[in-house]
């Protein structure tokens, strides 16, 4: 696991995004797992910009996000299809039918599931996974308790999600109860995990996430049995970790070997 300790949301952006553009210059037919939320607003501005003006392609990428919520239609405003198009896929030369985002209103939703699973698989599996990371330590909407290995299926909100959430919605009650997520299972199979965090509110969680025990009680934990993960995390973020000063310097002494 590779922490990146950096200033603030800006410089974590910018990392974020160097990051997966890097990825995406080796290899053209990238399939990238993405992540809604205020967290990957500014990676996703970057990348923007990165398209604008130095020609990063994104047309032979192929993209899974992570969630929806349940009973919110593609063009709901709050929805994560509205999200990601609002935010990234309309200002980049990515082809619709290589995106791919779980949908809210399906009739038989055991059966979309499944599919979403299988295209996964049939596109070659995920090369890197974006994430975020909640208050209470989940990733996706894989809530405290949520099974390790678990698929892609719906999932119960916790009161704590719904009240994280309810900011973007004209009222609390408007907020959806259930969503549907990749699993834990699903996530641990990406070649490469990219986990973002800031604010001093997601201390405790990046604390937990990173020098934790692994538990289903904070999911994201289960990054640390993942054998290839960068996480990037503002100095808000990364105030409670106990090994700060060693992560530091070993990103210090990674830039040496990179630099040789």
């Amino acid at each position: 696991m590779r922490v990146i300790i950096v200033k603030d949301y800006e410089e974590m952006s910018r990392k974020a995004a160097k990051i997966v553009s890097d990825r995406l210059h080796r290899k053209l037919d990238l399939v990238l797992g993405l992540s809604t939320g205020s967290t990957s607003v500014g990676m996703y501005q970057e990348l923007i910009k990165a398209h604008k003006e130095k020609g990063l392609n994104f047309s032979k990428v192929r993209t899974f996000n992570l969630d929806e919520y349940c009973g919110l239609s593609p063009d709901h405003p709050q929805s994560y299809h509205y999200f990601m198009w609002y935010n990234l896929f309309n200002h980049i030369n990515i082809k619709p039918e290589n995106v791919y985002i779980p949908r809210g209103e399906v009739e038989n939703a055991e059966a979309f599931c499944n599919w979403y699973e299988q295209k996964i698989k049939e596109e070659g599996g995920i090369d890197l996974q974006i994430l975020g990371i909640g208050r209470d330590g989940h990733i996706g909407f894989n809530e405290p308790g949520s099974s390790l290995g678990s698929r892609t299926r719906i999932k119960t909100l916790t009161e704590e999600t719904v009240e994280d959430n309810s900011r973007f919605f004209e009222r609390k009650e408007d907020v959806p109860r259930y969503a549907i997520t990749m699993g834990l299972g699903t996530i641990s199979e990406a070649r490469e995990c990219l986990l973002l965090a800031s604010g001093a509110n997601k201390a405790e969680a990046v604390k937990r996430c990173i020098e934790g025990p692994v538990s289903a009680e904070t999911t994201a934990s289960l990054l640390q049995l993942h054998p290839k993960v960068i996480i990037v995390v503002d100095e808000e973020a990364a105030k409670n970790l106990k090994r700060k000063d060693y992560y530091r310097y070993a990103e210090r002494m990674a830039e040496k070997l990179e630099v040789r």
